[in-house]
């Protein structure tokens, strides 16, 4: 049985007559919502106050036959529940009604002790846009819905700026007292455990009557001007936009908001029933393709999904836009026209496609905006972009396997852009302490979190949680940093100096190093919990190599590839004299091998089973090892090593034909008959690698796959232990960094929504899914046919004496040439229903190619004034919806 008293109280705030048609129920969320805190004794009291006209206790107490110190005593708890306001009017607590959102629902969710004990308070309040939510389609014109989107005033600048009241500041100027609170919107998905990241704390600001009943009711504390300013500038930098409530009448409001698309209960009305009108400003965003690159950043942070990625190079076929038509103000809006998952299918690319370097690149940089801010002379800024997605770009530019490049567009002309050199040209400065470029950290959230293995994927996961603000300790059994970057990747490939300088940003952004510390054996997980770390990330990498299983491999002289690059790059004395055999045919191999001429080989000879189209390795990486001596032996597969007394002294192979199975992997067919004997003093296996857990995992839940791979969930990363995530080598198995490093980034996302109360590994986040335009719709013809920029080839005789890279980088007059050669593939597209105008987009855009034009010029109202407003525009949309009707029927659209 519900309380009466406290049903009819929902009814007279809400300004609906008991029993009547529209009247509440029990189940509807403006009782559910009251129902836990408020007493018939409160309702009673309740009952007697009128909707924004403040009431003392003097002047209810005869109304609802109460003694005074009860009336007094009631109408404070209404207050602090959140029922009413209360402000000091002429010395004395006057008390009033207001609407149930923008006002009392969200009052409600912002006393924290009572939405923490009862979770109802939270489910009512986003029960109430999703059952109200859809009845406000088309009937609210633009300007005149509860909440309104208030542009980021920095992208109203000049002459589209027009009226003061669709500026944030206007509102602080106008006022004396500020209170800042948690966000309501984001209290409420965080109790209900669906908080999408973006946390509540200290968010919204509250202003004049508001504020001070904010600050007397505990709900929020009191702030400067100078303090709200400063609010507003974080949470831009945050990617948050702002709106207010908007029935406070022409010009005024009560309070901004900093809010998300994924969690706003607001903009869920855009987001969810796209609705737009109801919350737009007036305002929409306008793509400048000449100066848009494509880089993503404005899709990322724009909250409503209204910015994707598309093409700006012409095609032969021209691509048809999806024009909308269909609008709440025109047509029938059901759930057949909503979009229920808006906050797990956001969408980055348009249908047809865009870029083909961003699409290939596993970390999705910004390939086409950092050639563009190079173009520009633009170094640190372009160095910021891509570090936005990986921390490493000087090792990257050194050793990246250049997917970007194999799908290049300009490669079907001529050649691919020099996509690499031009970051390695980027990312030199980073190497300078002077010129180093150190993100800002946006945080303060200060629990501890271990990441275990300082490789390319354990860096990249500290670096991203070191910019949110968690103390971050790296836990590594080797003495030195970098994992397979120091230990596996010989120096004339990339120098340890180049590994250390960017390791080196992240020890400044207080990341924590304790080599020599092997978890599992010196100290467990469990010791660490105890410790006060809340989430930890695997990524030990696939660190040991593999035995090929075959007579004789246990004799003197036998060495996987992985240990033998380990002990050289760690500096032990290791010399090779003789003939080596190197076995295997990939980049690893390629590695073992070239660094074997380097300790003292005479002669050396790869083995492998794929013909040379199909190596795995990279055909620069053959030519650089053909170039120094090495003979490279294909289609042959080790039967068995030859040992007198105990050592190696020769190897026999089998010739063998590769063939692929339906699943398109390798299956070699051998034939016994054609061997050959190969003498050798030396023989190093490079056939792939195997992780070692050691003792990890012991008492844990976490299972392993066949292959000694950790089993995680392959979006968020978590395994069967809640907080523990795992990523690079040691799930994918090996892969190269900078798909590592990709992995790195979503452990640290994950790990940031795991170790915070009430938030959800997978609502609102970026799924990253890209794909690439259509090559074969292009028009390629017409453009000029500029040559790739090189540096000087490196001598093979000259190299395989050194350890140093001798590689050049592009000097900056060739970079420049080189990024003319870019054809600039994509560009961002619009919605221009679907975006609000919130100005998000143009905070992040670093190339002025985003601006917000003003489409609308509409004002907001007093709630007291809005119905007649309504009712006109109702009458109206029903005539849209007639001749909308008709015109589809005939075709106009089509034609």
């Amino acid at each position: 049985m519900g309380k009466p008293k406290v049903l009819d109280l929902a009814n007279h705030i809400g300004r609906k007559k008991p029993n009547s048609k529209s009247a509440y129920n029990y189940k509807d969320p403006e009782y559910m919502i009251l129902e836990p805190v408020v007493t018939d004794e409160m309702a009673e009291v309740g009952l007697c106050l009128e909707f924004r006209k403040p009431k003392s206790a003097k002047e209810v107490a005869p109304l609802c036959s109460q003694s005074l110190e009860d009336t007094e005593k009631h109408l404070w708890e209404l207050a602090v529940a959140g029922a009413c306001f209360v402000n000091k009017i002429d010395g004395e607590d006057k008390y009033w009604l207001d609407t149930w959102v923008p006002g009392v629902m969200e009052m409600m969710v912002n006393n924290k002790e009572n939405v923490k004990k009862y979770p109802q308070i939270a489910e009512a309040f986003e029960a109430y846009g999703r059952v109200r939510g859809p009845k406000t389609a088309g009937a609210f014109p633009v300007g005149k819905g509860l909440m309104r989107v208030i542009p980021i005033e920095t992208a109203i600048d000049g002459e589209t700026r027009r009226a003061s009241y669709e500026e944030v500041s206007k509102y602080l100027n106008e006022n004396e007292i500020f209170s800042v609170s948690d966000c309501s919107c984001r209290t409420a998905r965080e109790v209900m455990g669906e908080g999408c990241g973006h946390l509540k704390e200290d968010m919204c600001i509250q202003l004049g009557h508001a504020a001070e009943y904010y600050i007397r009711t505990g709900r929020g504390k009191q702030i400067t001007k100078e303090e709200a300013f400063e609010i507003i500038k974080r949470a831009e930098e945050n990617g948050l936009m702002h709106q207010i409530p908007n029935l406070d009448g022409f010009g005024k409001t009560h309070a901004i908001c900093n809010c998300c698309g994924c969690s706003c209960l607001s903009l869920r009305t855009a987001g969810m029933f796209l609705n737009n009108d109801m919350v737009r400003s007036n305002y929409v965003s306008h793509i400048d393709k000449e100066k848009c690159v494509a880089c993503g950043e404005c899709v990322q942070v724009c909250p409503v999904n209204a910015l994707k990625l598309g093409q700006k190079i012409c095609a032969k076929t021209p691509i048809k836009e999806n024009k909308r038509i269909d609008f709440p103000s025109n047509t029938e809006w059901g759930p057949d026209k909503w979009n229920p998952d808006y906050r797990i299918n956001r969408e980055n690319v348009v249908d047809t496609g865009t870029s083909p370097c961003k699409t290939q690149c596993p970390a999705h940089i910004s390939i086409q905006g950092y050639i563009k801010l190079a173009s520009q002379g633009k170094y640190k800024e372009a160095l910021e972009l891509i570090k936005n997605e990986n921390p490493f770009p000087a090792v990257c530019g050194r050793i990246c396997p250049r997917k970007c490049e194999s799908v290049c567009t300009r490669g079907d002309i001529d050649d691919p852009v020099a996509i690499d050199d031009i970051k390695k040209f980027i990312a030199e400065q980073d190497l300078n302490k002077e010129n180093r470029y150190i993100p800002k950290v946006k945080h303060n959230y200060g629990k501890k979190i271990a990441v275990i293995g300082a490789g390319p994927s354990g860096l990249s996961c500290a670096y991203y949680l070191a910019i949110d603000g968690y103390k971050v300790t790296v836990f590594e059994k080797q003495q030195a940093l970098g994992g397979m970057l120091t230990l596996g990747i010989p120096s004339y490939r990339l120098e340890k100096n180049v590994v250390n300088a960017e390791i080196d940003i992240l020890k400044e952004l207080g990341v924590e190093f304790k080599t020599g510390i092997e978890v599992g054996e010196d100290i467990s997980l469990k010791e660490l919990r105890q410790q006060g770390y809340k989430a930890f990330y695997l990524a030990i990498g696939a660190q040991s190599g593999r035995k090929l299983g075959i007579e004789g491999e246990e004799g003197e002289g036998v060495i996987t590839g992985v240990d033998f690059l380990r002990d050289v790059n760690l500096g032990r004395e290791v010399k090779l004299e003789g003939n080596v055999v190197v076995i295997g045919g990939g980049n690893v191999a390629i590695d073992v091998a070239r660094t074997a001429t380097r300790v003292g080989a005479s002669k050396v000879d790869m083995f492998c089973l794929e013909s040379r189209e199909e190596m795995p390795a990279l055909d620069e990486e053959v030519d650089e090892a053909m170039s120094e001596d090495i003979v490279i032996n294909n289609s042959w597969g080790p039967k068995r090593i030859v040992t007198e007394n105990g050592r190696v002294v020769a190897i026999e192979f089998k010739k063998c034909t590769s063939v692929f199975d339906e699943n398109k992997r390798f299956n070699p067919k051998y034939d016994e008959n054609n061997t050959i004997t190969v003498k050798a003093d030396h023989i190093l296996l490079s056939i792939g690698q195997g992780i070692e857990w050691g003792n990890l995992l012991e008492g844990s839940k976490i299972e392993l796959n066949p292959n000694k791979t950790i089993k995680a969930d392959s979006f968020t990363l978590q395994t069967a232990e809640s907080d523990v995530f795992a990523g690079g080598d040691a799930m994918t198995g090996p892969k190269f960094a900078i798909d590592a490093i990709a992995l790195g980034k979503e452990a640290a996302i994950s790990i940031h929504r795991f170790v915070q109360p009430g938030q959800s590994l997978v609502l609102g986040r970026d799924r990253r899914a890209y794909h690439a335009l259509d090559k074969e719709n292009l028009i390629l013809e017409g453009y000029d046919n500029a040559p790739r920029q090189r540096t000087t080839h490196v001598d093979g005789a000259k190299a395989k004496t050194s350890f140093n890279d001798l590689r050049e980088t592009l000097t900056e007059e060739q970079v420049k040439k080189e990024t003319e050669r870019c054809l600039s593939c994509g560009a961002t597209t619009v919605d221009e229903y679907t975006c609000i105008g919130c100005g998000a987009c143009t905070t992040r855009c670093k190339f002025d190619a985003i601006s917000l034009i003003r489409k609308y010029d509409e004002e907001n109202v007093s709630f007291e004034d809005l119905k007649p407003i309504i009712v006109k525009n109702m009458i109206k949309r029903k005539g849209r919806m007639v001749v909308h009707k008709v015109k589809k029927s005939i075709g106009v659209y089509t034609k």
